[in-house]
């Protein structure tokens, strides 16, 4: 991390600093920030008919003793409560589509930034205490970016529909109360830098606490035997005044803050109330009508500036000051690669076929694969044998463009996959790996999310056929919660993945190792379902008996590849024979149908 600023940078200055970069970052989650505005603009809908129904329900019903108006204007104001409770419900959900990608990004960035840092810093061991402090940070934004949201809903939604409503209800009271309202908010929102300057300088002096304590702390012995006590307790001594001094900085501007917030609420009030004598005998208002805006004022406005404090001195200066301090520990966020030129080529078959492959990890490392050369029909069903660190796993990244050969080429449909429209890609060719990921959410949002428009039907013959039928049951259905707090094995995150892929358009297939810790039996179900399915199927096998169902077989050995059938290989490749020979003996040893064999 970066050394600790001076605590006394000028508070405009650094306002101005602090303020960009969470500006910037929610603009970014335009859609999220949208949808959590909108439902809180249905949420406001009391704030601004509120005092209308109570002045109608007063004027209307009860001051004529006409009870049930009274009461029915009173219902339509619960109606639009409930209305309201039902749309606040649904300001969570649309405040996650902002605050965890804004997470996300910030993790990423911080932890590039530290690597990089790592990197080209002098010899040396790097300081990765960043990394405790930005797990601290970024909880902080994730949650009061929340906070703040929330409070925009009431301090800027609600005081808007409060003065609309009071403005339409009575404009005599609206200019009573609207300018001391507005002048307290523009106060709060002068007071942020400010705010913000104290609140960072607080923080850089309690980690300058932190680190001279823990230093004389772990030198101790070193300060005694030196007879540096008095220097030692100095230091000390010097950085718990500037973080009293900071405190006590810190503290005045949240008294100011909180004094503005009552005196704009009570200020209104007072003006209204001294007022109210003279509107009523000049016939500028009903008592239903001063009872209305007394209920704006006290239910919304008082409310909202209430929050506003809330947030100007909780939620909005730690998500700054804590953005701040991750851009300082990031630095500069990296240039956005050039766009690639426009990539829209579609080959009009899928025959896989790779010409030449050599691939190394590194310019000066020995080649994991060299002049791999073979052809993958479409419909058909390829086996990739060879012993374990071959390269198996990276020929099947290459063959589905996570990653890129240095020499040869890897095509479909006689296209190289560099030219190929990579939408058209990712739709068609599909990769289930070793370690299935299955993510937060339903089983049916698991099922579907490579193909959303699949139908109840599809995904009852995708259970069927792969064999999920128990796995749903013990979830509790289509719609049952899984993720990585369900309880689910490797297997069965496996058979969610490997179904997932089924219901997919993809008509090039590959499974790298992706049923291995599922038994014989149901691998062979899955591999049986996707050799059914139209298209290819490629396995990196985990069985010799994956190889036996295969209609050809490539065996790797390091030194060349060899395709052929079964017979065929145990004649051509030693290496095949005995990988044959340990599994069949594995399986007469241990009296079970199958077994990995030791080689793979």
């Amino acid at each position: 991390m970066t050394a600790p600023d001076d605590p006394a940078d000028a508070a405009a200055g650094l306002g101005r600093r602090v303020w960009r970069r969470p500006l910037a970052e929610l603009l970014r989650e335009r859609r999220g920030v949208a949808a959590t505005l909108l439902w809180s603009l249905a949420a406001t809908l009391p704030a601004l008919l509120s005092g209308h129904l109570v002045a109608r329900a007063l004027d209307r019903g009860f001051l004529r003793d006409d009870l049930a108006a009274g009461l029915g204007w009173l219902a339509v104001l619960g109606a639009a409560m409930v209305a309201a409770a039902v749309s606040a419900r649904r300001v969570p959900p649309a405040l996650g589509r902002v605050v965890e990608p804004l997470r996300d990004r910030l993790v990423r960035r911080v932890v590039t930034g530290t690597l990089r840092r790592a990197v080209g810093a002098a010899p040396g061991r790097p300081d990765l205490s960043v990394i405790t402090r930005m797990s601290e940070h970024t909880e902080t934004v994730r949650d009061t970016t929340a906070g703040l949201l929330l409070g925009l809903q009431q301090v800027g939604l609600t005081v808007t529909a409060a003065a609309v409503g009071l403005a339409l209800l009575a404009p005599v009271v609206a200019l009573l109360v609207v300018p001391p309202v507005a002048v307290t908010l523009l106060l709060l929102v002068l007071l942020l830098p400010s705010l913000a300057a104290r609140e960072r300088a607080s923080l850089l002096a309690e980690e300058r606490v932190a680190d001279t304590v823990g230093g004389i702390v772990s030198d101790v012995r070193d300060v005694v035997a030196c007879g540096a006590e008095p220097e030692a307790a100095g230091e000390a001594g010097d950085a718990f005044r500037v973080q009293a001094a900071a405190e006590r900085a810190a503290a005045r501007a949240g008294a100011l803050r909180t004094a503005l917030g009552t005196a704009g609420g009570q200020l209104a009030l007072v003006a209204v109330l001294a007022a109210g004598p003279w509107l009523l005998h000049s016939g500028r208002l009903s008592t239903g009508e001063l009872l209305g805006a007394l209920t704006y004022i006290t239910a919304n406005l008082q409310p909202a500036l209430r929050a506003a404090v809330q947030t100007t001195g909780g939620s909005a200066v730690r998500l700054g000051v804590a953005l701040h301090r991750l851009e300082s520990c990031a630095g500069p966020e990296p240039e956005p690669a050039p766009s690639p030129a426009p990539r829209a080529k579609v080959p009009s078959d899928f025959e896989l076929r790779v010409d030449g492959l050599t691939f190394s990890y590194g310019a000066g490392a020995e080649p994991v694969l060299r002049d791999v050369t073979f052809t993958v029909p479409y419909g058909s069903h390829l086996a990739v044998v060879g012993p374990s660190g071959i390269g198996k796993s990276t020929l099947a990244d290459l063959l589905t463009g996570v990653a890129e050969p240095q020499r040869g080429t890897v095509s479909i449909g006689g296209l190289p996959l560099a030219s190929l429209d990579p939408h058209w890609l990712r739709r068609t060719v599909a990769i289930i790996p070793q370690e299935a990921y299955v993510f937060a959410g339903s089983l049916r949002e698991n099922l579907t999310y490579l193909d959303p428009a699949a139908s109840d039907a599809d995904i009852e013959d995708a259970v069927t056929t792969l064999g999920l039928g128990r796995l749903r049951d013990r979830l509790g259905g289509n719609d049952a919660a899984v993720g990585s707090r369900s309880g689910l094995t490797p297997g069965e995150r496996q058979m969610i993945a490997l179904a997932r892929v089924w219901l997919s358009p993809a008509r090039v297939v590959l499974l790298d190792e992706a049923t291995c810790h599922l038994d014989p039996v149901a691998e062979a179900r899955m591999e049986e379902a996707f050799r059914a399915r139209p298209g290819t199927l490629v396995v990196i096998a985990h069985r010799l008996s994956s190889a036996r169902r295969a209609d050809r077989i490539l065996v790797m050995d390091g030194e060349r590849t060899l395709l052929g059938g079964h017979d065929e290989l145990l004649r051509r490749s030693g290496l095949y024979a005995d990988l044959v020979g340990a599994w069949q003996t594995g399986r007469q040893e241990e009296g079970r149908p199958d077994r990995r064999y030791a080689a793979s």
